[in-house]
């Protein structure tokens, strides 16, 4: 089971940036591991640190700020394009995040996420770019039961679609077997009626 996601209230780390690939996201040469968990560790892998050395964080990129911490992800439009790599969505939830609002996503990235219990927002450019003017200090709450994200400290709020299906999934922390597995009585009769 994965983790259930209803309402997740944050500060949110501020990537204003657009059309990051899921190669700037985790670097192919870390797509060798076998399990979901450590990628974390490689998010923005290149852009965080010189020479791939630890050692040398480079000042300027916003991970790298201990000001900026949270559950949300805030990224400019079209996140997430380029491959198809599940290991993005692994990527960003093993770091830590919770929520990824942009303006657009990629089709590909956004399933990936949803699939692997990280909720994708999508807001209009307008509320994305009052969210970038928000201090690192204010906090957004997203509701996924009434598909709402707020900017806490103005009240402005818009509502998000998403797919029923994941809705549900994500509500409950359910992969697509565990979802199966919580209808197995319904399935079941249902099988009986048919005889």
């Amino acid at each position: 089971m994965a983790r259930k996601l209803d309402i997740i209230q944050s500060t949110f780390v501020p990537l204003n940036m657009e059309n990051v690939d899921t190669d700037q996201i985790i670097p192919a040469r870390f797509l060798k591991a076998t399990t979901r968990d450590g990628f974390g560790k490689n998010l923005f892998r290149d852009w965080r640190y010189s020479n791939d050395d630890e050692a040398q964080p480079k000042t300027d990129f916003v991970l790298n700020h201990t000001q900026y911490t949270g559950k949300i992800l805030v990224a400019a439009k079209n996140f997430g394009c380029g491959s198809s790599r599940e290991h993005a969505a692994w990527a960003i939830a093993d770091y830590g995040f919770s929520v990824v609002v942009s303006s657009f996503f990629a089709d590909i990235f956004k399933n990936n996420a949803l699939n692997n219990g990280l909720l994708p927002v999508t807001v209009t450019e307008a509320f994305l770019q009052k969210i970038f003017a928000q201090t690192n200090t204010e906090t957004i709450t997203v509701n996924l039961q009434q598909q709402t994200i707020t900017i806490d400290a103005t009240g402005e709020q818009e509502i998000f679609e998403i797919n029923g299906y994941k809705k549900t999934c994500l509500l409950n922390g359910y992969d697509d077997i565990d979802y199966l597995l919580s209808i197995k009585e319904d399935i079941v009769n249902y099988e009986n009626n048919l005889v």
